[in-house]
């Protein structure tokens, strides 16, 4: 099947997948028509892989959130069959709205939901992990010693190469434990007619150091961090794993450290679509939006040591 790129861009579609029925209750989906037939094939074996580990925790049967099912994958017409997700993505607009009640339902679910996921298979001993693994460093470390200074000031590129050297070096103790892998709002839907959440897109779901998942984009939006630690604290099996109490310095690093690698992710991606010698005034433009949003994220990082050194 052949697409040009507006019809491409005007369906509703991901890296790979686009969906081509949405009904009340199901989604009919296909890879995208632009993949050649060997990542048609690897699509497919995603989508068995993605479909074993949905079965996995929907094994669970924990009634406080919901895990869609993928209902069917039909090899020969390369089409997976999915329940459609009540809600919409929970973002921290969304969540401002809600009840007091409500957000304390949504915090359990979160904890419950990882919680179920970190112990639903053996979890890993204690290792030592730099956070710095789980940024782009040499993306970051060379856009701030070779390109930062044409559009930022001097202090700016300080205070960047500061962040940089803090995060670089800090690594803690942690354990491997099954996890989601991608938890962000638009992963997470809240329906409010039943006040519950649906959690979808398991293809990252692996083996994650477990407090990836713990402080992870969504409850870093919501601002809800230590409300959830506290209550998977409470949830999680203390026979099979320890975890740092919430008052504990090293915990606080790790907190801090993993907001900020948010940050420092959205300033990397960013930083990617800075164009040295734009083209046109649309490039320009861009450029401005950027280094704009990009100043938002050193803000942000800046705050965030001062609130931890309190």
């Amino acid at each position: 099947m052949n697409m040009t790129t507006t019809q491409l861009q005007n369906l509703n579609h991901g890296r790979e997948t686009y969906a081509v029925y949405y009904g009340d209750d199901f989604v009919l989906k296909r890879p995208l028509p632009t993949l050649n037939d060997a990542k048609r094939a690897a699509w497919l074996q995603k989508q068995h892989k993605t479909k074993g580990k949905i079965d996995e925790i929907r094994s669970v049967g924990n009634p406080v959130y919901n895990i869609p099912a993928m209902r069917f994958i039909n090899d020969e017409e390369y089409q997976i069959l999915e329940e459609r997700a009540p809600g919409q993505p929970l973002t921290a607009e969304l969540y401002s709205t809600l009840s007091k009640p409500q957000q304390f339902k949504i915090i359990n679910s979160i904890a419950s939901f990882l919680v179920d996921m970190n112990e639903l298979k053996p979890v890993g001993d204690l290792q030592k992990y730099k956070i710095a693994n789980d940024i782009k460093f040499a993306r970051l470390d060379n856009f701030i010693e070779n390109k930062m200074s044409i559009w930022f000031k001097k202090s700016e590129v300080l205070t960047m190469a500061a962040i940089r050297n803090n995060i670089g070096t800090f690594e803690y103790e942690t354990r491997q434990a099954w996890s989601h892998g991608d938890l962000n709002p638009g992963n997470v839907l809240y329906d409010p007619q039943t006040s519950k959440l649906s959690f979808i897109d398991f293809a990252e779901a692996d083996y994650k150091f477990i407090y990836r998942d713990i402080f992870a984009p969504l409850q870093i939006e919501l601002d809800i961090c230590k409300r959830v630690y506290e209550t998977y604290c409470q949830l999680h099996n203390k026979e099979l794993y320890s975890m740092l109490g919430i008052k504990n310095e090293i915990l606080r690093d790790i907190m801090k450290y993993r907001i900020m690698t948010a940050c420092l992710r959205r300033f990397i991606k960013a930083s990617d679509d800075l164009r040295v010698n734009p083209a046109n005034q649309k490039s320009i433009d861009n450029n401005a939006s950027k280094i704009a949003f990009m100043r938002q994220q050193i803000m942000a990082i800046t705050d965030l040591e001062a609130q931890f050194s309190k």
